[in-house]
């Protein structure tokens, strides 16, 4: 009688983190995009060489496009395929979303930044936030409001220890 194997525990389905989107925006609202990948793009993502830090969105010819991305191709991809690590990938959406997309920036002065690359079901995808950007005193409340929150809870943890 063979032994049931234990299922193993997959690692997270995030790929790679914009973590400084949140720092320089409000992030007002998430969307989730589709992305048009080459061969050699999915085999890089598999091994978690991407990176969304400098990225962004833009809208052109009514698509979206993410431009900015960095894809580190393998060294054990094909000889044959010119790999492009920073080229412009399309994003899919539907005609709707891309229309509503396209009102809130040209019209209200939102932005499209990529926020989180990730597998949903086998396949990769880009959440995008919608977002506005913050100034400067925006940016300090937000990290006086955070250093607070971690001393309030640290001096929680001593209060219920001690």
């Amino acid at each position: 009688m063979a032994m049931a194997r234990k299922p193993t525990k997959q690692s997270s389905s995030t790929i790679a983190q914009n973590k400084k989107a949140r720092y320089d925006y409000f992030i007002e609202e998430r969307i989730e995009a589709g992305a048009v990948l080459e061969g050699w793009e999915v085999k890089s993502l598999r091994a978690g060489k991407a990176q969304l830090s400098e990225s962004y969105v833009i809208l052109r010819g009514g698509e979206l496009w993410l431009l900015g991305s960095h894809i580190t191709p393998l060294s054990s991809a094909s000889t044959h395929v010119n790999a492009d690590p920073a080229r412009t990938r399309k994003l899919l959406l539907h005609r709707e979303e891309i229309d509503r997309l396209t009102g809130l920036v040209e019209r209200k002065g939102y932005a499209l930044v990529p926020l989180e690359l990730y597998w949903r079901r086998g396949r990769a995808k880009l959440a995008i936030g919608l977002a506005r950007g913050k100034k400067q005193y925006d940016k300090r409340a937000t990290e006086k409001n955070r250093d607070w929150q971690r001393d309030k809870s640290r001096a929680m943890k001593a209060f219920v220890k001690g």
